[in-house]
């Protein structure tokens, strides 16, 4: 297949629904454990806090340190071709978690996911954003986020599908092979552009920085800072209830992985999907009047699914637990896209996989490392006083948090305002297609 040219209309959709692909094949083997878990644990005879562990932590220390060492390469060397390894490597290690015998086999695998994911978003957030102009970054990586929802969604209704049909095994073995086909798509078909295309700037030989560099320039803008802690925070809390959610449904409603695979699926993919378009399209808008908008949006949105999020624990009809679910969802879903597209914007042309792979290692250390276990955690230590309820109420305790991370975001839209941009990139935006 001929590559589209870079700076065509035609090449920017392409690539980014080739990445929006990817990303969906990212949580697809990343989320398929959570509904796998209540299998796993009667299979593997394991504790709630050594899933919570094989979830979060065992994962995301991987995730997050491996993102960085291959943020360089990817600031350096060519990003297409580091998607598609990165790609085939957690597809061949989502395929090989089937065959684990004990808690080591299984915390072995989902660390060799862990490490070919960690080559994904970095390379990707970097790629859309020199095929994205500034003005429309958080829409586009809003888009991309997709990934997520969407992955979720198929992760959930095939490995529900398939752990009844066939067994928890199999379902890794036929989620896991297939992403080895997109990887080939990425690497024949997807093109690299020129750093700083989309703000027709020319890379320079002193942008190129070091680890330590990045780390200080970052951590340099308050911003930055606020924007880390709140997306640590609010990932605390997804992946807190993304993990435990379809477990929660199986012990207190007495739900099959099918059943939960149906709704749970539809829900946080359709809802969830979009949550992160509309995160990044009405971040774009509020914040091209008033640059605080871009982070006080996800703000708003966050504080106000809180008390939904609870509603929907402690309610006992099925009905009630779904409806008061769905809101929920949207809202946790509001700050991804602008979050990054802010921190993509702040960077240099040679930091911006670096940008976000060190976003990324906040997230994932705190948020994905500990959200999971500590829910894990939380529900051993309630299950004496309240037995197969201790996950409902330790998912109520650990939704509050979003409050926390609600107004970290206002602080970072208050920096943000007060924050000069490094480069002036928008004089240096092409005008939109009206196409």
């Amino acid at each position: 297949m001929t590559r589209l040219k870079p700076n065509s209309d035609a090449a920017r959709r392409y690539v980014l629904g080739v990445l929006v692909a990817v990303y969906t094949f990212n949580f697809i083997d990343r989320q398929i454990l959570s509904i796998l878990l209540e299998a796993i644990k009667t299979d593997l005879m394991l504790s709630d806090q050594a899933l919570g562990f094989l979830s979060g932590f065992a994962f995301a220390a991987f995730y997050a340190t491996m993102g960085i060492p291959i943020a360089v390469w990817s600031d350096r060397g060519n990003r297409r071709n580091l998607i598609a390894i990165a790609l085939s490597i957690w597809s061949i290690m989502t395929a090989l978690s089937g065959l684990a015998q004990n808690f080591w086999h299984l915390a072995l695998a989902r660390v060799g996911v862990a490490i070919g994911e960690a080559g994904g978003s970095p390379p990707a957030h970097s790629l859309i954003s020199d095929y994205y102009p500034p003005r429309q970054r958080a829409t586009a990586l809003g888009i991309y986020a997709l990934g997520i929802p969407f992955g979720i969604m198929f992760g959930l209704f095939l490995g529900g599908w398939i752990n009844e049909a066939f067994g928890w095994r199999k379902a890794f073995f036929i989620v896991g092979l297939p992403g080895l086909i997109l990887a080939l798509i990425v690497r024949f078909t997807v093109s690299e552009p020129e750093r700083g295309l989309s703000e027709q700037r020319q890379n320079e030989k002193n942008e190129e920085t070091t680890v330590r560099e990045t780390f200080r320039y970052l951590l340099s803008q308050p911003a930055f800072v606020q924007i880390s802690i709140a997306n640590a925070l609010a990932a605390f809390v997804g992946y807190g209830v993304i993990t435990w959610y379809p477990t929660f449904l199986i012990r207190t409603h007495q739900l099959g992985t099918a059943e939960i695979g149906l709704w749970l699926g539809l829900i946080m993919g359709l809802v969830g999907g979009t949550g992160m378009y509309l995160g990044g399209l009405m971040s774009d808008r509020f914040g091209a009047r008033d640059t605080r908008w871009y982070l006080w949006t996800p703000a708003v949105v966050l504080i106000l699914g809180v008390p939904f999020g609870i509603a929907g624990y402690v309610a006992n009809d099925l009905l009630y637990v779904l409806l008061w679910f769905t809101p929920t969802i949207l809202a946790g879903n509001f700050w991804q896209a602008t979050s990054f597209a802010q921190v993509q914007t702040m960077a240099q042309l040679r930091m911006r996989s670096m940008a976000s792979a060190i976003l990324i290692f906040f997230i994932n250390i705190l948020g994905l490392g500990f959200g999971p276990w500590f829910v894990g955690l939380l529900s051993d230590w309630l299950q004496p006083l309240y037995g197969t309820d201790s996950l409902r109420w330790s998912l109520c305790f650990v939704s509050l948090i979003n409050l926390w991370a609600g107004y970290h975001f206002y602080l970072a839209g208050k920096k943000l305002a007060l924050t000069p941009p490094k480069f002036d990139t928008v004089k240096y935006e092409k005008p939109e297609s009206q196409n």
